[in-house]
């Protein structure tokens, strides 16, 4: 049967009514269903939410913040992270532009999220004025979709939703992602496809990092994240101080300080690389799977504090680090597009529920090793972290 396309809302034509397409909908074929919802409560109030479920996992996505996925889920498990935000919470209760730089904060809660286009890192202010240049971690997260469309393929058992999220400024921003998220039938992997245009007749540079969280039941006391290093370097000296256990987790502790290492990623000969994430006794885990090309830097965020503080790590592969945008833009870490030009992103999320699937992930990952010792530095290093 070919591939049905539905236009779950479009800006132009406003709101279509909330709706639930079944397997019913191609004729009965496979388990698979999606329902689009309008949350009505507290900070959520007026998220669109997509609910994918394909037989096997059921995916949240939230075309309203950006095209975000909220929580993967599997078998019961939730996968994703507890943040003590509320969420998901709605663009209009997140003020982008406080002083701080950090109103990105009141809606972090995702599994999946992006940081970008024009600045991905840490706030940065003008050294004169004071007044703030770029927020933390961007604005592309907080900008509603549009044109967003739900395809199903029985044929190649694949549904795919795709939306369109513009970050633009008169007289200065261009830009537009067309995002889409694709999962197989009956399958536990998604892979995200952004394809960034800038629509301007002027040259533009854009950052994107792929800020992808994960908390309890995954994450535990004795956690690892196995990764083809090739270097490792500590963003700064709280970092420095754990980095003879840089890849590994302790138990939630309340008021601990955050660390942040940057790393290089091998590759395998087509250019791609990956990641795991396990537990303590490999029997659950999940791997990012992505081009080096695309995506040549990794951060890995280590925020394990006490759980209602929200006990989370950060798998982060980006064109860059999350550092403030000028200081990136002087290491030439941005990427430059020109009138018209366009650039891909590919990104896929595999879970592992099995400590037969964990295991083959990390022969996975030391395929791509292949032997080599990483470069860890035990100190800060110039032209990788900022001052």
């Amino acid at each position: 049967m070919p591939a049905k396309t539905w236009k779950l809302f479009e800006n132009n034509d406003g709101l279509i009514v909330d709706k639930l397409i079944t397997s019913k909908d191609l004729g009965g074929e496979g388990k698979w269903s999606v329902e689009k919802v309008t949350l009505r409560d507290g900070l959520s109030e007026g998220v669109q939410k997509v609910g994918i479920h394909n037989g096997k996992m059921f995916l949240e996505v939230l075309p309203t913040r950006g095209m975000g996925i909220w929580k993967a889920t599997v078998g019961g498990e939730s996968i994703g992270w507890q943040s003590p935000v509320r969420g998901p919470v709605h663009p209009k209760f997140v003020d982008l532009g406080e002083p701080s730089g950090l109103g990105w904060l009141d809606g972090f809660d995702e599994l999946f999220c992006r940081c970008g286009l024009v600045s991905n890192g840490a706030p940065e202010f003008d050294k004169e004025t004071g007044r703030l240049k770029y927020p933390v971690h961007g604005r592309i997260a907080n900008r509603p979709a549009h044109a967003v469309e739900l395809t199903v393929d029985s044929d190649k058992q694949e549904i795919s939703l795709k939306g369109i999220v513009e970050e633009t400024r008169f007289h200065f921003t261009k830009l537009r992602m067309t995002s889409t998220i694709t999962t197989k039938f009956n399958s536990t992997s998604f892979t995200v496809h952004d394809e960034i245009l800038n629509f301007s007749a002027s040259p533009q540079e854009i950052q994107m990092l792929y800020h992808v969280n994960f908390g309890l039941p995954l994450l535990d006391a004795g956690s690892r994240v196995v990764v083809p290093a090739k270097t490792v370097v500590p963003r700064n000296a709280r970092a420095a101080s754990g980095v003879k256990t840089w890849d590994s987790y302790a138990a939630p502790e309340p008021a601990w300080e955050e660390m942040v290492y940057f790393l290089e990623l091998n590759a395998d000969a087509a250019g791609q690389t990956r990641t795991l994430l396990k537990n303590a006794h490999g029997t659950r885990g999940v791997s990012l799977v992505y081009s080096k090309q695309q995506l040549p830097w990794f951060s890995l965020w280590k925020n394990t504090t006490a759980e209602a503080d929200g006990y989370v790590t950060g798998i982060e592969p980006g064109t860059n680090f999350p550092n403030p945008r000028s200081y990136e833009g002087e290491q030439g870490r941005v990427v430059k597009l020109a009138p018209g030009g366009k650039q891909n992103f590919d990104v896929t999320l595999e879970i592992h529920t099995t400590d037969a699937e964990v295991k083959a992930a990390e022969t996975a990952v030391s395929k791509i090793q292949a032997g080599k010792e990483p470069k860890i530095f035990t100190e800060p290093q110039p032209g990788w972290c900022a001052p």
